[in-house]
């Protein structure tokens, strides 16, 4: 698995990651999901440069140019509900990309820390010989990746992975390493150390999907 840590040189990037991190800030859900959204960009350009590409000519109102574009054979996929913000602003630079969504979510069938990962919805194009690009933006223990990505491969093999988060544990990038194909490139926009008894990112920024769309049941 290839790793890129995009808040390793400092840039705009650390601006919108300061911010949904930021307690205070956080608490205004628009400005929450909008920086998400401005982080997907980011991580969808850089994305962009390690994707195949084709030469296409360009005819203008005073000639031609050829110019080289990244591939079109794309499929987006958010883990939902967290990853819809996520899943925009992956959209608003791939915009011809075809859409997938999954839901998965933590059951605790015990009440307690322990829980499993479930998988109730999938919706998708074909997938086979295609490039995913899996958005999620915390990755915690990794088990939730692990998972969607046994529900996706039922649908095809993509010939190309590329898992974008916002934020990840060190915990949680060494269990998908050992799950995901070794081709794999994992797009990171900055990495914390550890994981709370609740299997949670610390210091992380909490509840990504509440901080979003509301406090669930």
């Amino acid at each position: 698995m290839t790793i890129h840590h995009l808040s390793k040189s400092p840039s705009i990037l650390n601006t919108f990651i300061s911010e949904i991190r930021d307690h205070k800030i956080q608490k205004d859900p628009l400005r929450f999901r909008r920086n998400i959204e401005r982080i997907g960009e980011i991580l969808g350009y850089e994305l962009s440069k390690e994707l195949a590409s084709k030469t296409v000519e360009v005819i203008t109102p005073l000639g031609t140019k050829k110019i080289a574009v990244p591939t079109k054979e794309l499929v987006l996929c958010s883990i939902l509900r967290a990853g819809l913000p996520l899943h925009q602003g992956l959209l608003n630079y791939f915009d011809t990309a075809e859409n997938a969504f999954i839901a998965a979510y933590r059951h605790h069938p015990n009440k307690d820390a322990a829980f499993d990962i479930v998988v109730e919805y999938f919706a998708a194009p074909a997938l086979e010989d295609k490039i995913l690009l899996l958005a999620d933006p915390m990755l915690a223990t990794g088990q939730s990746l692990v998972a969607v990505h046994k529900a996706i491969k039922k649908q095809g093999i993509p010939k190309e992975i590329h898992i974008v988060v916002v934020i990840a544990s060190q915990e949680g990038i060494h269990f998908i390493e050992k799950h995901f194909p070794k081709n794999t490139h994992l797009w990171i926009a900055a990495i914390d150390p550890t994981l709370n008894e609740k299997g949670y990112i610390i210091p992380g920024l909490g509840d990504a999907g509440d901080l979003a769309f509301g406090t669930k049941l």
